[in-house]
């Protein structure tokens, strides 16, 4: 009996977003939910806000800002909302300690390397990118700090410092970016299930197996 093809699900996702951190340990939880079915997920990069410069911004001021006026009960509601269901995820926000807000574009050119080395190491340098950034409140803006996470994951810290210190792939991770737009992507996280449809935000794992259940299913 021949074993049927893996589910491709694109992840598309920041990692400076708390939602997105759940949303992954979610998604890990859904999997187990549904292991008659072999899914392969491809992180697919998102940039919350591009116009964050290289060097950051502090991060106190930098959300004060974005969430002005009557956004900051929204703010205030998510923060609980996330802190609440953090424990269960197995998973630490220490909102109130993180200093900067990093852009990102960074830390997804490490991705997309991690990519090229296998499903086993993008998943762990996902993970030690929101870890980090969450849980140890470092800047994975940072050249250096990548470089860490990158090797923490198995891959050679040198070569991605040289990498880093170019703009080589810029362009390619920008491109990226504005297709999974161009999709329809606005908010993450996102799943594309298949390429057939679309699951958007920290979905619950029932819900995520489920839709993974309904990827397998024939039209």
């Amino acid at each position: 009996m021949t074993a049927a093809p893996p589910v491709a699900v694109d992840l598309v996702a920041d990692f400076v977003c708390p939602w997105c951190w759940l949303g992954w340990r979610n998604w890990v939880k859904a999997q187990k939910l549904a292991p008659e079915i072999r899914a392969e997920t491809t992180w697919r990069p998102h940039e919350l806000d591009p116009t964050v410069p290289k060097q950051g911004k502090p991060y106190k001021d930098y959300m004060r800002a974005r969430f002005a006026g009557a956004d900051a009960d929204r703010y205030k509601q998510m923060r609980e909302y996330l802190e609440a269901a953090a424990p269960e995820a197995g998973i630490a926000f220490r909102f109130d300690e993180i200093e900067i807000r990093p852009n990102t574009l960074a830390a997804h050119r490490l991705m997309r390397w991690a990519r090229g080395q296998g499903a086993e190491t993008a998943d762990a340098v996902a993970e030690g990118l929101f870890a980090a950034y969450f849980r140890d409140l470092k800047d994975i803006g940072d050249a250096q700090i990548l470089a860490q996470i990158g090797g923490a994951a198995g891959m050679d810290p040198g070569v991605i410092a040289d990498l880093l210190a170019t703009d080589r792939d810029e362009k390619d991770v920008r491109d990226e970016i504005a297709f999974f737009r161009r999709l329809g992507v606005t908010g993450v996280p996102t799943y594309i299930f298949g390429g057939r449809f679309a699951v958007p935000g920290a979905a619950a794992p029932d819900a995520l197996a489920e839709a993974l259940k309904e990827a397998t299913a024939k039209d």
